[in-house]
């Protein structure tokens, strides 16, 4: 990689491109979040690919939705979602716009702002399990629903922005079945991460929730 060009924000044409080329070139990519409190950079280390119409496991599945409106739109843009009643989940809208796909941000390690992160992530041990885990993430770096649409492509001082960073080797990367996905789409083997990296979260299967008798 030529010398100084970690700091170069991905252009837009980096996510209009199918969803599987996307993913796995997320890794090791800076992901900059600008807070009120100041900047937060985090590498990222493990993500997830949706692949709208193709992948019964995406949101976007069944069609548009008021919900889920930003994945059919532009590529480069923040679709942010609430899920269980508590918690928020990043990812990014890539593909030709018009057809849903998008890239969940699993897991990262937190290179700029740890102080701040550590603030909104008090139950972490450690600055490894900062952003261990997708809903981790977003809490880390204080992405709730305020930001679902934001143009990441929109310049260095935007509120989400993703720099080309120091992506790992191929022989590093790793796939496999995505966490906690269940039915069809279980078996895909869409998540990628880091091998070795400490702040991986661990794969769990999807289990069926039990209903309330």
């Amino acid at each position: 990689m030529i010398a100084g060009t970690e700091r170069m924000p991905l252009p837009r044409d980096f996510f209009d491109r199918p969803v599987l080329e996307v993913a796995p070139d997320l890794l090791g990519r800076t992901l900059v979040r600008h807070t009120a409190s100041g900047p937060l950079e985090l590498r990222l280390t493990e993500v997830e690919a949706y692949d709208g119409p193709n992948d019964p496991g995406s949101h976007a599945f069944r069609g548009r939705t008021p919900r889920n409106e930003v994945m059919f739109g532009p590529p480069g843009h923040a679709y942010v979602y609430f899920t269980y009643g508590m918690w928020h989940c990043l990812n990014l809208v890539c593909g030709p716009e018009g057809r849903a796909s998008g890239v969940l941000l699993r897991a990262g390690e937190i290179r700029v702002g740890a102080d701040l992160a550590r603030k909104r992530r008090i139950s972490a041990r450690y600055d490894r399990e900062l952003a261990k885990g997708p809903a981790r993430l977003a809490t880390a770096l204080d992405v709730g629903r305020a930001l679902n649409g934001t143009d990441v492509c929109d310049g260095p001082e935007a509120p989400l922005s993703v720099l080309t960073g120091t992506p790992p080797t191929p022989d590093q990367v790793r796939s496999g079945p995505r966490t906690g996905v269940g039915g069809d789409g279980a078996p895909h083997p869409w998540r990628f991460w880091i091998s070795e990296d400490p702040t991986v979260s661990p794969y769990r299967a999807h289990q069926p929730r039990k209903r309330r008798t």
